[in-house]
Protein backbone atom coordinates (compact mmCIF):
# COMPACT_ATOMS: atom_id res chain seq x y z
CA UNK A 1 0.00 0.00 0.00
CA UNK A 2 1.33 3.75 -0.69
CA UNK A 3 1.83 6.09 1.89
CA UNK A 4 2.23 9.55 2.08
CA UNK A 5 3.93 11.21 6.06
CA UNK A 6 1.52 13.83 7.28
CA UNK A 7 3.30 15.84 8.55
CA UNK A 8 1.13 18.11 10.70
CA UNK A 9 0.92 14.78 12.78
CA UNK A 10 4.92 13.46 13.18
CA UNK A 11 8.38 14.39 14.13
CA UNK A 12 11.84 13.82 12.75
CA UNK A 13 13.94 14.40 15.72
CA UNK A 14 17.14 14.35 16.93
CA UNK A 15 19.24 13.95 19.97
CA UNK A 16 23.30 14.90 20.51
CA UNK A 17 24.87 15.53 23.86
CA UNK A 18 26.92 18.84 24.84
CA UNK A 19 29.62 19.42 26.79
CA UNK A 20 30.14 15.71 27.59
CA UNK A 21 27.59 15.37 29.86
CA UNK A 22 24.25 17.15 28.28
CA UNK A 23 21.82 16.65 25.67
CA UNK A 24 20.65 18.70 23.37
CA UNK A 25 17.22 17.99 21.33
CA UNK A 26 16.18 19.07 17.87
CA UNK A 27 13.84 18.52 15.15
CA UNK A 28 13.64 19.48 11.31
CA UNK A 29 9.89 21.21 11.03
CA UNK A 30 10.33 20.82 6.96
CA UNK A 31 10.35 17.40 5.67
CA UNK A 32 8.12 14.83 3.34
CA UNK A 33 8.51 11.17 2.27
CA UNK A 34 6.41 8.63 0.87
CA UNK A 35 6.34 4.66 1.42
CA UNK A 36 5.09 1.65 0.27
CA UNK A 37 3.98 -1.01 3.14
CA UNK A 38 3.47 -4.82 2.36
CA UNK A 39 2.73 -6.64 5.44
CA UNK A 40 2.66 -9.90 4.07
CA UNK A 41 6.08 -9.53 2.12
CA UNK A 42 7.99 -6.94 4.32
CA UNK A 43 10.81 -7.15 1.82
CA UNK A 44 8.35 -5.62 -0.92
CA UNK A 45 8.36 -2.43 1.53
CA UNK A 46 10.33 0.91 0.91
CA UNK A 47 10.31 4.42 2.04
CA UNK A 48 11.97 7.96 0.83
CA UNK A 49 12.20 10.76 2.83
CA UNK A 50 13.86 14.06 2.73
CA UNK A 51 14.28 17.11 5.44
CA UNK A 52 15.12 20.99 4.98
CA UNK A 53 18.60 21.18 6.66
CA UNK A 54 17.43 24.69 7.16
CA UNK A 55 14.28 24.03 8.80
CA UNK A 56 16.35 23.06 11.83
CA UNK A 57 15.02 23.93 15.46
CA UNK A 58 16.86 23.32 18.65
CA UNK A 59 14.60 26.32 20.27
CA UNK A 60 17.59 28.23 20.57
CA UNK A 61 18.17 30.64 17.36
CA UNK A 62 21.66 31.26 17.46
CA UNK A 63 22.33 27.61 17.86
CA UNK A 64 20.04 27.02 15.12
CA UNK A 65 22.14 29.72 12.92
CA UNK A 66 25.36 28.11 13.60
CA UNK A 67 24.16 24.84 12.69
CA UNK A 68 22.94 26.21 9.21
CA UNK A 69 26.38 27.47 9.10
CA UNK A 70 29.51 26.31 7.17
CA UNK A 71 30.62 25.02 10.36
CA UNK A 72 27.71 22.07 10.22
CA UNK A 73 25.29 21.71 7.69
CA UNK A 74 26.27 24.33 4.99
CA UNK A 75 22.20 24.48 4.34
CA UNK A 76 23.99 27.00 0.81
CA UNK A 77 25.48 23.77 -0.66
CA UNK A 78 23.76 21.00 1.22
CA UNK A 79 19.93 21.96 1.28
CA UNK A 80 18.81 18.72 2.04
CA UNK A 81 18.64 15.45 3.87
CA UNK A 82 17.41 11.90 2.21
CA UNK A 83 16.94 8.72 3.25
CA UNK A 84 16.40 5.85 0.96
CA UNK A 85 15.86 2.48 1.89
CA UNK A 86 17.31 -0.45 0.54
CA UNK A 87 15.59 -3.28 2.25
CA UNK A 88 12.98 -3.67 4.50
CA UNK A 89 13.14 -6.76 7.06
CA UNK A 90 10.95 -8.40 9.80
CA UNK A 91 12.96 -8.40 12.71
CA UNK A 92 10.97 -9.54 16.04
CA UNK A 93 7.69 -7.56 16.69
CA UNK A 94 9.59 -4.85 14.62
CA UNK A 95 11.51 -4.10 11.47
CA UNK A 96 14.64 -3.19 10.31
CA UNK A 97 14.84 -0.70 7.66
CA UNK A 98 18.34 -0.53 5.73
CA UNK A 99 18.91 2.57 3.41
CA UNK A 100 21.08 5.67 1.95
CA UNK A 101 21.28 8.13 4.38
CA UNK A 102 22.78 11.56 2.73
CA UNK A 103 24.18 14.52 4.94
CA UNK A 104 26.15 17.11 3.83
CA UNK A 105 26.74 15.74 0.34
CA UNK A 106 28.12 12.31 2.05
CA UNK A 107 25.97 9.29 1.90
CA UNK A 108 26.35 6.26 4.12
CA UNK A 109 23.87 2.94 5.28
CA UNK A 110 22.18 3.08 8.35
CA UNK A 111 19.76 0.74 9.26
CA UNK A 112 16.58 2.23 11.72
CA UNK A 113 14.86 -0.25 14.54
CA UNK A 114 10.87 0.52 13.30
CA UNK A 115 7.94 0.15 14.82
CA UNK A 116 4.72 -0.27 12.93
CA UNK A 117 2.07 0.80 15.27
CA UNK A 118 -1.09 0.23 13.09
CA UNK A 119 -3.81 1.74 11.35
CA UNK A 120 -7.16 3.16 10.89
CA UNK A 121 -9.47 5.83 9.52
CA UNK A 122 -9.02 9.04 11.12
CA UNK A 123 -12.00 11.74 11.60
CA UNK A 124 -12.38 12.63 7.98
CA UNK A 125 -12.66 9.44 6.40
CA UNK A 126 -8.92 9.16 5.62
CA UNK A 127 -6.91 5.77 6.20
CA UNK A 128 -3.59 6.34 8.38
CA UNK A 129 -1.10 3.97 9.88
CA UNK A 130 1.73 5.24 12.46
CA UNK A 131 5.41 4.26 12.64
CA UNK A 132 8.56 4.87 14.45
CA UNK A 133 11.93 4.72 13.87
CA UNK A 134 15.23 5.19 15.88
CA UNK A 135 18.94 5.11 14.73
CA UNK A 136 22.72 6.27 16.12
CA UNK A 137 24.55 7.88 13.53
CA UNK A 138 28.29 9.59 14.02
CA UNK A 139 27.92 13.34 12.48
CA UNK A 140 31.91 13.47 11.57
CA UNK A 141 31.22 9.94 8.88
CA UNK A 142 29.23 12.45 7.32
CA UNK A 143 31.88 15.48 7.30
CA UNK A 144 30.24 17.39 10.38
CA UNK A 145 33.36 17.90 12.14
CA UNK A 146 33.04 21.14 13.58
CA UNK A 147 34.01 20.98 17.82
CA UNK A 148 35.80 22.99 20.69
CA UNK A 149 37.63 21.33 22.95
CA UNK A 150 36.77 22.48 27.00
CA UNK A 151 39.38 22.92 29.57
CA UNK A 152 37.96 20.35 31.69
CA UNK A 153 38.56 17.75 28.78
CA UNK A 154 36.20 16.29 26.34
CA UNK A 155 34.78 18.09 23.62
CA UNK A 156 31.75 21.05 23.00
CA UNK A 157 29.32 18.58 21.14
CA UNK A 158 29.16 14.59 20.91
CA UNK A 159 29.93 12.47 17.86
CA UNK A 160 26.80 10.07 18.25
CA UNK A 161 23.06 11.46 17.32
CA UNK A 162 20.56 10.06 17.89
CA UNK A 163 17.65 9.78 15.06
CA UNK A 164 14.04 9.93 15.90
CA UNK A 165 11.26 9.70 13.55
CA UNK A 166 7.63 9.58 14.93
CA UNK A 167 5.34 9.34 11.91
CA UNK A 168 1.98 9.24 10.70
CA UNK A 169 1.17 8.58 7.25
CA UNK A 170 -1.92 9.12 5.24
CA UNK A 171 -2.84 5.64 2.50
CA UNK A 172 -2.66 6.83 -1.02
CA UNK A 173 -4.19 3.59 -2.91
Amino acid sequence: MAWEIDTTHSHVNFAVKHMMFSTVRGKFKVFSGKLNIDEQNPANSWVEAEADAASVDTNEPNRDNHLRSGDFFDVETFPTFTFKSTSVEKNGDGYKVAGDLTIHGVTKPVVFDAEYLGQGKNPWGLTVAGLSATTKIRRSEFGLNYNAALEAGGVLVGDEVKIELDLETINKD
